[in-house]
């Protein structure tokens, strides 16, 4: 099909996210991916191909085509594609979650597979709801959490993503309404902390749980803060008896530059969500982690059984490729790797705190974010970071990069620089 064919069989019938229907700007046409490198069907702005800045939305940590995740489909499609998991099981999806119950944090030990990152925030907020409800304590079905975040685009993750100004404010009056503190200060105050301790001690008798993204918070604003905020929610909670989540579905796998957000400071949630890197950026896949408490509680309800089961729960191309993407994570000093991007960024951004319009730069783990003094131009953003061989994705007053783990330096520089030119232009 020609290029000029399939953008407009894509403007008349291919709604993208995020965007109008039918479509305002044309996208551009990928036709293949190796390494960090996107190859474009025709060139733009005078590039055949662009270094990948946004990792495929934070989840292909480790490029495109990597010869040993290819392995790991190929070889999983010659023995079966799919099988439901009602009834059944298979050994990519055992694998799986016993790997997840070894490397994530102290107790988690249940694992829910499912499709998404979105679902995986769907089924924690159930887990949750449900553990109360078998508690005989059904008045404990509201979600604590701080402004600024971003859980997803289905029902119950719009209900804690930010009320005002969020992708989501469309929905107030409608949604479930949660109980919301101020986003958290980039570093630890205490009159903040105990801000956390009050409110939570003030609405735990309705509380289910409080939920946050631990230190980054990710599509809500690109904002870090102190992982001791974690600590506080942690002791907070025990003392209150509400459970905890973290949503670790952008920080998982590395990109803080400890496997888990939660690492920084030892401290385990009731339930943990994980997706985007979960499978390398090869297929859709999520899990939702919980503790023996949590299984538990559910297990003795008048409902027995967790009400939940996605048709292609447990996907054994899925699970295979996930296992193997964490194998192959693990095998490597990523530790290393990514310090090595995060030092990169931090030199390479630099220049871009004396730009005019820009208010900030920040820098943690495998994440570079500008953030501009108003909202970026994304059309006049994007093509200047095409003119340097570069593919990013501005959002709201944003302009970040979160790159794969395997791009060098010379591909970091170039990144930081396509970041810096699209500043200047947004």
């Amino acid at each position: 099909m020609r290029n000029d064919e399939l953008i407009a069989l894509d403007r008349a019938h291919v709604w993208h996210p995020y965007g109008p229907m039918p479509g305002r700007t044309d996208p551009l046409v990928v036709e293949s991916a190796s390494g960090v490198r996107l190859r474009l069907a025709e060139p733009s702005e005078g590039r055949a191909e662009l270094i990948d800045g946004m990792s495929s939305w934070w989840s292909a940590i480790h490029g495109y085509n990597h010869p040993v995740l290819n392995e790991a489909v190929s070889d999983q499609l010659g023995r079966m594609s799919h099988v439901m998991f009602g009834g059944l099981t298979h050994e990519p999806a055992v694998r799986l979650a016993a790997r997840l119950v070894e490397i994530t944090p102290e107790p988690l030990r249940h694992v829910f597979l499912s499709d998404s990152g979105s679902v995986s925030v769907e089924v924690a907020v159930k887990m949750c709801l449900q553990y109360w409800r078998s508690l005989g304590r059904p008045e404990k079905q509201r979600l604590f959490t701080w402004r600024g975040g971003y859980h997803g685009d289905t029902w119950q993750p719009m209900s804690v993503c930010d009320p005002d100004g969020g992708m989501h404010e469309l929905w107030t009056g409608v949604l479930q309404p949660q109980v919301f503190v101020d986003a958290p200060p980039a570093a630890y105050e205490e009159s903040y902390a105990e801000l956390l301790r009050t409110e939570i001690g003030k609405h735990a008798h309705e509380l289910a749980a409080v939920i946050v993204e631990p230190v980054v918070q990710g599509a809500g604003g690109m904002r870090f803060h102190d992982a001791e905020y974690l600590r506080v929610l942690r002791e907070a909670c025990d003392a209150h008896d509400v459970l905890l989540v973290f949503d670790e579905i952008a920080t998982g796998f590395g990109r803080t530059g400890t496997l888990f957000a939660a690492d920084r400071v030892g401290v385990s949630p009731d339930v943990m969500c994980l997706g985007k890197a979960l499978t390398g950026g090869y297929l859709s896949m999520a899990a939702t982690l919980c503790t023996s408490r949590v299984a538990d509680g559910i297990s003795r309800g008048e409902v027995p059984v967790l009400a939940h089961g996605p048709t292609f729960m447990g996907n054994p191309l899925a699970s295979a490729v996930a296992c193997a993407s964490i194998d192959l994570l693990l095998s490597q000093d990523w530790q290393v790797e990514v310090k090595r991007i995060e030092a990169g960024l931090r030199e390479g951004l630099a220049p871009a705190a004396e730009l005019p319009g820009v208010r900030e730069v920040r820098v943690l783990g495998a994440i570079g974010v500008v953030q501009l003094d108003h909202p970026v131009d994304m059309a006049a953003a994007t093509r200047a970071a095409v003119r340097e061989g570069v593919w990013v994705r501005p959002f709201r007053d944003l302009i970040y990069t979160m790159p794969p783990y395997v791009t060098d330096d010379e591909d970091l520089a170039r990144i930081c620089a396509a970041v810096c030119a699209a500043a200047a232009a947004g």
